[in-house]
């Protein structure tokens, strides 16, 4: 399979250059300038390589990795150049990426898709939770599955009243109880919708800010519970949510996420918008959560798939 599969064609292409414009110009840049011109790795390139990766939020623990990885990679080989240097680093950020098991999904077409398939979503408010469902929606309703939207965020106001805008746009299923109604039934409900109406994807929504750790816990376990109790093995992803543009503080929303659900795997948000693009290789390494879903782009189509070998040829170029 090529760098830029059939998943990843011209418009694509575009998107994920454009999208990545400020992180490659922040981090990638300023690597490509410390890089320019050596034939050695020393203390000094070093330094400002991992000055570097820690000002893009790369984060302490990675950028040590990176470096002692780059070092040990280096001191096999008796010459280097700027060029050769270059392509072991990203050699280096690939291979990190790949730790987490993340795997190039060809399309929005999962291999092991049940039926129905159920997908929790988690977040914080404003990371773009909602919207990212409703791109998920249109992208698999282009695949010609059958979708519909579970309004589990019943506290935040006009949360259910968002979601249902996605829904009509996409023209996919919707089910919801309205405000300040029980999450878990909500959840549960929607599954039991699914399977009456033969939906291949439910797609649940969650509240985005709950008061203490220990109550997002409580209230992530009993939506769980309540859907592995109407469909034995569901969900069968939990999706969480960042918002690329925080930096560091996206690290900490994962953490408090992973210590209260099982997250499966990652979307990563608004990297368009953000010159801390490195906070993808942080939050993958430290998690060793695969990563899905990037937002490009504020478009309906501007969600992609996570390419690991296309994110990094994409910033080194």
């Amino acid at each position: 399979m090529g760098l830029f599969n059939k998943y990843f064609d011209r418009d694509k292409k575009k998107d994920l250059n454009d999208g990545l414009d400020k992180t490659r110009k922040n981090l990638f840049g300023k690597i490509a300038t410390a890089i320019a011109g050596k034939n050695t790795v020393d203390e000094e390139f070093l330094d400002e390589l991992e000055g570097i990766l820690i000002a893009s939020d790369v984060g302490l623990d990675t950028t040590v990795k990176i470096i002692e990885r780059l070092e040990k990679k280096v001191s096999e080989v008796k010459y280097i150049n700027a060029k050769e240097l270059n392509s072991i680093l990203k050699s280096v950020i690939v291979q990190i990426l790949s730790e987490n098991n993340t795997e190039n999904l060809e399309d929005f077409t999962y291999p092991d898709f049940h039926i129905p398939y159920v997908m929790l979503v988690v977040g914080v408010n404003g990371v773009g939770k909602t919207t990212t469902i409703g791109k998920l929606a249109y992208q698999f309703k282009k695949k010609g599955k059958k979708v519909v939207l579970g309004a589990a965020d019943t506290f935040r106001a006009a949360a259910v009243d968002q979601l249902k805008i996605w829904a009509d746009r996409n023209e996919v299923d919707f089910f919801s109880k309205g405000m300040n109604t029980d999450p878990a039934a909500v959840a549960y409900e929607t599954v039991q919708y699914a399977m009456n109406n033969n939906i291949d994807l439910c797609i649940i929504d969650t509240a985005g800010r709950l008061h203490t750790k220990k109550h997002l816990m409580e209230e992530l376990t009993k939506i769980k519970n309540s859907i592995n109790k109407k469909l034995p093995g569901a969900p069968h992803e939990v999706m969480l949510v960042l918002d690329a543009t925080t930096g560091q503080n996206a690290i900490e929303q994962a953490k408090k996420f992973t210590e209260a659900t099982d997250v499966t795997s990652l979307a990563l948000t608004k990297l368009d918008g953000s010159a801390k693009g490195g906070v993808v290789l942080g939050i993958s390494d430290q998690f060793k959560i695969p990563i899905k879903f990037i937002g490009v782009g504020e478009g309906i189509e501007q969600l992609q798939i996570f390419n690991k070998e296309a994110f990094v040829e994409t910033l080194f170029s």
